[in-house]
């Protein structure tokens, strides 16, 4: 015999001694030796479902096919997750955002069309901005007890009020009204110039870091600015409550600009300037308070320490 055909036959007893056969393979080729080879495959079986058969048998299953990853939601359930893997946050990027917030925020925002591109998705997977935030929150707050407190207990409250009710829940309650009114109202219709007009919305943890990052700057004036001028802020006279409603009036006034320029990022939402509308309230409200003897540190001071 020539020596293609024994070639032939040495790897066809190969296959059999694995229990194959070469249709196994080759489902449209047949053995060369008549009385050989597997049995044919029953009725409504394809070559195919023989050939699952016979893997399987000596301990090879065939491979399942992984489904992609999809974005499920705003991805809350990760980003719990990852609130218990500390080590995992990137702190180094959290703090060069909290100097972009103060300094230029729509430089932050810019970097949500990248996360959408890569992660698909708006809102930062990374908690670590809120971390870090409530820790400055919660150490300010404690200093504020060492100076004003009655006590030890008063002190723990403040702090605890501070962190859990002034910057989460108020912000859940922002974050949500801000969710609801972007969705219900402010979406482009599907005529929009824009791309993602016709399949995108707002998630909540969007509206929840852009309460976040709007935050941060008036935690640094109404927070540590305002323990520093304390004593100056809190006497009595024209000058003090001035300068108390100056320093409310402009951290309120960037917190909803910074809120704008969040919302503003989002391509397929249009008349964003509705974010802006609080800040004329504002100004008209500060020297109008200040006028008739009203001082915001004193009263905000007052309610946190009787």
């Amino acid at each position: 015999s020539s020596p293609h055909t024994a070639n032939n036959a040495s790897a066809s007893n190969k296959l059999r001694t694995l229990g194959l056969v070469e249709t196994d393979w080759f489902p449209g080729h047949q053995s060369s030796s008549p009385g050989e080879g597997a049995p044919r495959a029953s009725a409504g079986q394809g070559p195919g479902r023989a050939s699952e058969r016979r893997i399987t048998s000596v301990g090879m299953h065939p491979s399942k096919t992984s489904e992609p990853h999809k974005y499920r939601g705003t991805g809350m359930p990760h980003y719990v997750r990852r609130l218990l893997k500390w080590r995992q946050m990137d702190m180094e990027y959290t703090i060069w955002q909290m100097y972009l917030m103060c300094s230029n925020p729509k430089l932050v925002y810019r970097h949500t069309m990248y996360r959408k591109q890569t992660k698909n998705q708006w809102a930062r997977d990374d908690p670590a901005f809120v971390v870090m935030t409530s820790v400055l929150v919660a150490v300010v707050s404690a200093l504020y007890g060492v100076f004003y407190s009655h006590g030890v207990r008063q002190a723990a409250w403040v702090v605890v009020r501070a962190v859990v009710v002034d910057y989460i829940l108020v912000g859940v309650v922002i974050a949500t009204a801000c969710w609801l009114l972007s969705n219900r109202f402010l979406r482009a219709g599907p005529g929009h110039s824009h791309s993602h007009a016709a399949e995108q919305r707002v998630e909540w943890l969007y509206a929840f870091d852009v309460h976040c990052n709007s935050f941060f700057p008036m935690f640094v004036a109404l927070y540590a600015v305002q323990l520093v001028l304390s004593p100056i802020l809190l006497a009595t006279g024209l000058v003090p409550r001035l300068l108390s409603c100056a320093l409310y009036c402009g951290s309120l006034s960037y917190y909803h600009y910074c809120q704008f320029v969040g919302f503003n990022a989002l391509p397929f939402l249009d008349n964003t300037v509705l974010f802006l509308y609080p800040i004329a309230a504002i100004a008209l409200a500060a020297p109008a308070a200040a006028l008739l003897g009203f001082n915001p540190t004193r009263f905000v001071l007052g309610i946190y320490f009787h």
